[in-house]
């Protein structure tokens, strides 16, 4: 297959900073050598610094999503399927605007779900997933060429375990797909059921089980291990279309043996070979 890997290296308006470092490690890591060796052609396209020289949180986020959705729709124009990496949530609004995705996979430790009103710390990238549904930040979301909010009832909700007060309320009221890894096979009969065409599969590497992988400072005991992943996410794109994937949140400082490298490496390529045997 023809891979697009475009990095997206920014935490929080950092650019290079904590998790936007995740992104140039795994590529030094072997990422590239991984895909080739298993026949992919890959070409890498970086982002770079966007927006102001002074780095805001909001403007430099939704700035990244703006850069991200422009290389992502030039990958699929060109026949190439997108892989961002990233070192944010938020990043996949980007790559739902240049996919043109009507339905997301989010597989995360947190559900991402919190809005300016409900959000206890004020954290852009915990209301991320709001973002793509379209429950806050609308006008800046409105403002990344081809975004559109991805109605709720085609959202899949994976192993979501650290949850606000707030966040916990809001999905007794929408009919966000929730699910554990075993029980994926249910979560993508719905979201086939509720018409999905185009999906977006987003993975916070957060998600995994601590004492199995850790990826970053936050840490939520239980999750699947990086097999049960893997597992869930290629039963997941052999049921339902998917165009596109985030790998997000892999800061390196919090994996001194570089044990989430080749880890990442396996769960690309068993998703590529399912996506393209499809």
């Amino acid at each position: 297959m023809k891979v697009s890997i475009i990095l997206a290296s920014y935490d929080s308006g950092h650019y290079h900073g904590g998790m936007g470092q995740g992104p140039d490690a795994l590529i030094s890591g072997g990422l590239v050598e991984a895909l080739t060796m298993a026949g992919h052609d890959v070409a890498v396209e970086d982002i770079g610094r966007v927006g102001e020289a002074q780095e805001r949180e909001i403007a430099t986020g939704f700035a990244v999503c703006n850069a991200v959705a422009a290389e992502v729709r030039l990958a699929r124009d060109s026949g190439r399927f997108p892989i961002v990496l990233a070192g944010n949530c938020l990043t996949s609004a980007g790559a739902v605007a240049g996919e043109g995705a009507d339905a997301i996979i989010w597989a995360d430790q947190h559900g991402d779900l919190n809005t300016p009103e409900t959000s206890i710390y004020g954290f852009l990238d915990g209301m991320a997933l709001a973002t793509v549904l379209g429950l806050c930040w609308r006008p800046m979301a409105a403002a990344i060429s081809g975004f559109q909010p991805i109605d709720p009832s085609r959202c899949v909700l994976v192993n979501a375990r650290d949850l606000d007060p707030a966040e916990k309320q809001l999905l007794k009221t929408l009919p966000i797909v929730r699910t554990e890894c075993p029980g994926v096979a249910q979560a993508t009969e719905r979201l086939k059921a509720a018409g999905a065409k185009r999906v977006h599969m987003h993975l916070d590497l957060d998600v995994h089980d601590p004492e199995d992988l850790q990826a970053n400072r936050y840490v939520s005991q239980g999750g699947p291990s990086p097999e049960q992943l893997r597992g869930a996410a290629c039963a997941m794109a052999l049921a339902v279309p998917v165009v596109g994937i985030t790998v997000s949140a892999y800061d390196p400082a919090f994996d001194a043996q570089g044990d989430v490298p080749p880890l990442v490496g396996e769960l690309l390529n068993d998703l590529i070979a399912t996506i393209e045997g499809r």
